[in-house]
């Protein structure tokens, strides 16, 4: 069951993603010739009008081809007839489909609280060490620099913060103050030193435009937790065998099943969606980031670069992320045998 969850999780994503590109390139006259969930061998597909859909054996990704995208066509609406600007709206298209639906998914967790959180500290745990430091009714601005727009900016600042040791502002009593070393007591976890959350915030029950402009900002918050774990990657603070795949997700996913936490679900799906949203728009290549990169280069140079180029440098793309796929797989497989 947790499989079968699984898949239609990562194929509703997928969908969204695609029907971006799809709905942009028929709002800007394009040709496309087939909308595929999944890759591989077809396993039915109808066509209507002049458009092939598709579903595909493997539940790893989809495409929407459109005509002269990736080759040569003298059709009039081809992907590359289109003005620049049309083509990096398509291309781009995906991705904010992606953080769309992840604000959807939010609003909709946000919607079934009575309360949401503040960023204001209401009490202290016994024996808290933050306690030495915060005050209740602080209301904390920035935890190391990093501004707090809901709670989930505090509890993701202080999830990535490594010594125990943190700076914060806050205001207090009408004053803003800034706190160069607030220290919290911390677990070790998985061989990783973590901070123990040990103080509890205000709630509030906001009215419907309360919710959308939190869940805004959480949606937000989650955009940033996955550029900074892919700014720690980058960096070395965290490795690749730290990475999760489809595999790992699916371990999680069942987890969440067979707790019946259909909340944890769904928040999977809205932090998994956001960083496809996320990911897809770095420029590298074989990403549509990567693409847009070309095409922003193709604005200043009032030409575009050699399809023959850029498919070669996407090809040899593709084949490293590919590469990193099957490395995140096998690390999943290991971390399972392990029960690490």
């Amino acid at each position: 069951m947790s499989i079968v969850i699984a898949i239609l999780l990562f194929g509703f994503m997928i969908f969204f993603h695609e029907l971006g590109h799809f709905a942009t390139a028929k709002w800007a006259g394009v040709r496309v010739n087939e909308f595929s969930i999944g890759m591989g061998p077809k396993i039915i597909s109808k066509t209507f009008g002049e458009t092939a859909y598709s579903l595909r054996l493997l539940p790893i990704g989809g495409f929407v081809a459109m005509e002269g995208e990736d080759e040569e066509s003298e059709d009039e609406r081809r992907f590359m007839a289109c003005p620049v600007w049309k083509r990096i709206i398509i291309t781009s298209a995906g991705a904010i489909m992606n953080l769309i639906l992840g604000f959807a998914v939010v609003f909709v967790l946000t919607c079934g609280q009575t309360m949401v959180g503040t960023t204001t500290v209401a009490s202290f745990l016994e024996n808290s060490s933050s306690a030495n430091y915060l005050e209740v009714d602080d209301t904390i601005l920035a935890v190391n620099g990093e501004k707090s727009g809901c709670d989930y900016d505090i509890v993701y600042s202080l999830i990535r913060d490594t010594d125990g040791i943190v700076s914060m502002d806050v205001l207090r009593g009408g004053e803003k103050i800034h706190l160069d070393e607030v220290v919290f007591n911390t677990q070790e976890i998985n061989g990783m030193k973590s901070i123990i959350l040990d103080f509890s915030i205000y709630g509030e029950e906001p009215n419907i435009f309360g919710r959308i402009g939190y869940s805004f900002r959480w949606t937000w918050s989650l955009v940033k937790l996955v550029w900074h774990s892919l700014g720690d990657i980058i960096s070395g603070e965290f490795g690749i065998s730290q990475l999760s795949g489809p595999i790992g997700v699916t371990e999680t996913i069942s987890d969440a099943v067979q707790e019946t936490n259909y909340k944890g679900l769904l928040l999977i799906l809205a932090i998994i969606t956001v960083n496809l949203g996320v990911f897809n728009l770095l420029p590298l290549p074989a990403l549509d980031g990567g693409r847009i990169f070309f095409m922003i280069i193709e604005l200043f140079r009032g030409k575009p670069i050699n399809q023959k180029v850029e498919g070669i440098i996407h090809g040899v793309g593709m084949a490293l992320l590919m590469l990193l796929m099957v490395i995140v797989a096998y690390n999943d497989i290991v971390r399972l045998i392990t029960g690490g």
